[in-house]
C-alpha cells in the first residue's frame, strides 16, 4: 500500500474506531442479487435489532462505490452478478479497502424472454449476435450487418423488427451476456476470424464483436422491471433477464431456449444451460469489528437456511451451490478469509 493509501485508510479507520458506529449495514450493487439481498435482510431484521440498507444499481456502480474507501459514510458490502476485476481490486486497495471476502453463495441464469403471448423461440448464440452486431462476415470479410428483420436471421424466426433489450454496460450481466453469448456467436458466425484475417489481434478482434447496432440492442440502464416494462410496450421484441426474475414473472414472460436447452434450475445447476453464472458479494473486512451486525448479516445470507435447497432464496430463483461449495463459503466468511 503506497504513502497516500496509508494515510487514507488510517482517516477512514479513525472515523471507524471502537467504539462501534452505530448506523445501519449499507449494501450496494447488482440488480440481480438485489431481490435475494432483500429477502435476506428482511429475515435478517426480523430477527436482529439491526438495520440494513440494500440498493441496486449494478455491479459495477457498487464495486464502485465499494472502493472508494473505508469510513462511516462507505458502504460495507457490494454485491456482483460477475466477479470483482483486478482493476477494482487494485482501485480499492488504492484507496484504503486492502482486505476484501469475496463470498459466492449461489448460481443464477440469463433468459430471453418475449410477451408470453408470443411464438416459441429457439436462439443460438449466433444468432443473437447476427440480429444485435454492426458488422458481420460475409464471404469471410467483415461487411455492415444488413438484417432487418429476425427472419433475416434465422427463417425459422418471427419477421419481427429486431430489438433486443440488453443489460446496460454498468451491470454485471452485461459482462456475462457477452462473453457466455456474443463471443461465442461472434465466433459462430465466422466473424472474428473474419476480423482476425483482416489485421486485428484476438483482443480487437472480441472488442469489435461488442460493438452492436444501437437500434437494434437497447441498452438498460435500469433494473428488470425496466427491461420488462420496454418489452409490454414493444410486444414484437426480446428482452435480457436473470433467471429468478423471469420465474417470478411467467405470466408476463415466454423464455426462449438457448442451445436447445430450457432455462430452468436443474438446467443451470448442472451446467446444461449454457447462459449462468455465479453471484457474488463483497465485504470489507475493516468494517467488520466497527459496524455492528455486519459480520452476523453476512453469516446469516450464507447459512444453510437463506441458501441451501428449499430455502427462500432457491425459491426466489437462487441455484444453490452444491454441498461443498456452501460449506466452503461458511467457512470463508466465518474465518474472514480475504481474496490474495
Amino acid at each position: 500500500m503506497n504513502i497516500k493509501a496509508l494515510v487514507m485508510a488510517g482517516a477512514a479507520m479513525a472515523v471507524l474506531a471502537s467504539p462501534a458506529v452505530a448506523r445501519e449495514i449499507k449494501v450496494k450493487g447488482s440488480s440481480t442479487v438485489l431481490p435475494y439481498a432483500e429477502i435476506v435482510a428482511e429475515n435478517f431484521q426480523k430477527s436482529t435489532q439491526y438495520k440494513v440498507t440494500v440498493e441496486g444499481g449494478g455491479s459495477s456502480a457498487g464495486l464502485k462505490d465499494f472502493c472508494l474507501g473505508l469510513g462511516e459514510d462507505k458502504i460495507d458490502i457490494a454485491n456482483a452478478s460477475r466477479q470483482i476485476k483486478k482493476a477494482e481490486v487494485e482501485t480499492c486497495a488504492k484507496n484504503g479497502v486492502s482486505d476484501i471476502i469475496e463470498v459466492q453463495f449461489g448460481y443464477d441464469g440469463i433468459v430471453f424472454a418475449s410477451d408470453v403471448k408470443g411464438p416459441a423461440i429457439a436462439l443460438e448464440p449466433k444468432d443473437v449476435f447476427l440480429a444485435i452486431a454492426e458488422t458481420v462476415a460475409y464471404n469471410g470479410v467483415p461487411v455492415p450487418n444488413e438484417a432487418k428483420t429476425l427472419k433475416d436471421v434465422n427463417a425459422a424466426f418471427p419477421a419481427w423488427p429486431i430489438k433486443f433489450f440488453i443489460p446496460g454496460e454498468k451491470h454485471g450481466t452485461r459482462e456475462v451476456f457477452e462473453e457466455k453469448v456474443v463471443i461465442p456467436g461472434c465466433k459462430a458466425s465466422g466473424t472474428l476470424e473474419a476480423y482476425v484475417k483482416a489485421g486485428k489481434d484476438e483482443k480487437a478482434a472480441e472488442a469489435a464483436c461488442k460493438k452492436f447496432n444501437k437500434d437494434f440492442a437497447v441498452d438498460i440502464d435500469g433494473d428488470y422491471t425496466e427491461t420488462l416494462a420496454r418489452l409490454d410496450s414493444n410486444k414484437k421484441s426480446i428482452g435480457v433477464f436473470g433467471l429468478a426474475f423471469y420465474e417470478s414473472n411467467t405470466d408476463k414472460l415466454r423464455v426462449a431456449t438457448v442451445s436447445g436447452v430450457t432455462p430452468t434450475g436443474a438446467t443451470v445447476a448442472s451446467g446444461e444451460y449454457p447462459v449462468s453464472r455465479p453471484l457474488f458479494f463483497y465485504i470489507k473486512k475493516a468494517h467488520l469489528p466497527v459496524i455492528p451486525g455486519l459480520k452476523e448479516y453476512a453469516e446469516f445470507f450464507v447459512s444453510e437456511d437463506m441458501i441451501g435447497p428449499g430455502g427462500p432464496l432457491e425459491t426466489k430463483g437462487l441455484v444453490p451451490a452444491p454441498d461443498a461449495e456452501r460449506e466452503a463459503v461458511r467457512a470463508t466468511v466465518s474465518d474472514e478469509t480475504t481474496l490474495k
